[in-house]
């Protein structure tokens, strides 16, 4: 695998510079997220990723888990490209078309609920940060936290965590981020991510 470097320029370089996919013909309900990436206060570390907490909301199957900016898609945009910048926007405050640049589309994520298909996608869209941004969470969120894509990648945060499917226990994947578990479609997505960027190493 090498040993890589992880700052914002050295992720650029590696996974940015290719032609994207803005929007998917399929056929499936359709949402979109954005893994955003910034530069570490420190010049030459490892750049971040921005993960955010849900809401605990009834009725919701993603309810309190750690999770990206995203949603489903909605009538009104024109691509799912579009969809992640407007719910991010919705989410955080943070409108993408003026403070980021679009690096790489992801593999797609079937969206899965206690263990089952629930009948639609979900893209994820990688965005590099070119310039200072506040965040400023709506109802839907109650944490937001930048986590060094460094140690994900170099499997410093690996981890299970238990979970009970029909009765039947098991031992699901995860990364461990501080005090918190991401589990499920958010490390199916990191793990992709990072991926891409041992893939691209050359």
């Amino acid at each position: 695998m090498g040993l890589l470097s992880y700052d914002l320029e050295a992720v650029t370089r590696r996974i940015g510079g290719r032609a994207i996919d803005l929007d998917s013909p399929s056929t499936e309900r359709q949402a979109a997220v954005a893994a955003i990436l910034r530069p570490s206060s420190a010049p030459g570390e490892d750049a971040e990723v921005l993960l955010v907490r849900r809401a605990e909301r009834i009725g919701d199957p993603w309810s309190g888990h750690m999770a990206m900016p995203g949603g489903r898609r909605e009538p009104a945009d024109e691509s799912l490209f579009a969809t992640a910048v407007r719910e991010t926007r919705e989410e955080i405050g943070l409108d993408l078309a003026e403070h980021g640049v679009l690096l790489v589309r992801l593999p797609d994520v079937p969206a899965m609920a206690r263990g089952l298909r629930v009948g639609m996608v979900i893209a994820p869209f990688v965005f590099a940060l070119h310039s200072d941004a506040a965040l400023n969470l709506n109802e839907e969120l109650v944490e937001a936290l930048w986590t060094p894509i460094g140690p994900l990648a170099r499997g410093e945060l690996d981890g299970t965590t238990p979970y009970l499917h029909e009765g039947q226990p098991l031992e699901l994947p995860c990364y461990r981020v501080g005090d918190h578990i991401v589990w499920g479609l958010t490390h199916r997505m990191l793990t992709y991510l990072v991926e891409a960027l041992h893939r691209n190493d050359s």
